[in-house]
């Protein structure tokens, strides 16, 4: 039977006997449960399976946890509880300074660390939040749902467009490098090209701009990069609203 505060976590935990026995703990209390054993898969699973909640373990393989924690705050405000063999205040203290909302040393019981999920569960339902729809003129970006609508259709957009257009519509108006939209949208990801970000552009502009005379939505700031327009006038802007800057850029990887 489902609790109340039933949810969907995510357990990054290098390793695999402890993660399956955090996995048993959280599901007998009816939670869904991904379970991952590196930092990179972390980010990615964070990214496309939206928990509600991360159990982090700090000491994982390719990206550790401090990294993974300071990543996905920047992303979303998520709870995450890291847990740690190392005891030190200082280690404390650096982990909820990256965003941790709380934090267990091991060895720990797995009673306690259910009893902890449950208290962040209740806290971040307790709390307002921020809207979890972001609108721009007639573009509604349901961040909770994963569903962009324009004029009240949906839009099918790929994961890596989605957040492209989450990170500009975040703030309406500001112009984003293609440096920041690789750090924010591809973490640790391997040779992604400024190119690869143009090429995501391209592909947003066609499925959002539909017609010659539609508004351009995302646009070109010559020396800057990106940004998604601001719907109210303005009358001072540098924007481009021609062609893409770089047309012969390959597939989006």
């Amino acid at each position: 039977m489902r609790g109340l505060l039933s949810a969907r976590i995510l357990v990054a935990e290098d390793d695999e006997k402890q993660a399956r026995l955090i996995r048993i703990y959280l599901e007998r209390e009816g939670n869904a449960v991904q379970t991952v054993h590196d930092g990179r898969s972390a980010i990615d699973r964070a990214r496309t399976s939206r928990p509600d909640l991360i159990v982090l373990d700090v000491m994982l393989p390719q990206v550790d946890g401090l990294d993974v924690c300071r990543i996905l705050r920047t992303e979303s405000q998520v709870p995450i509880l890291l847990l740690t063999a190392r005891a030190t205040e200082e280690d404390m203290l650096l982990g909820l300074d990256l965003g941790a909302d709380d934090y267990m040393t091991k060895p720990y019981s797995p009673r306690e660390l259910t009893a902890r999920v449950r208290a962040l569960l209740r806290r971040s339902r307790a709390a307002t939040g921020e809207p979890t729809v972001v609108r721009a003129g007639a573009l509604e970006i349901d961040t909770a749902r994963y569903e962009v609508r324009l004029a009240g259709e949906t839009i099918a957009l790929t994961g890596k467009e989605f957040a492209i257009l989450a990170l500009l519509a975040g703030e309406p108006g500001r112009a984003f490098t293609r440096a920041q939209i690789i750090d924010r949208v591809f973490g640790f990801e391997q040779d992604v090209l400024e190119r690869t970000v143009d090429a995501h552009v391209m592909n947003l502009r066609r499925k959002l701009e539909r017609g010659p005379g539609a508004p351009r939505m995302v646009e070109t700031v010559y020396g800057r990069g990106y940004r998604l327009a601001d719907p109210g006038p303005d009358p001072d802007s540098n924007a481009d609203p021609g062609p893409d800057p770089m047309p012969s850029a390959g597939p989006a990887r």
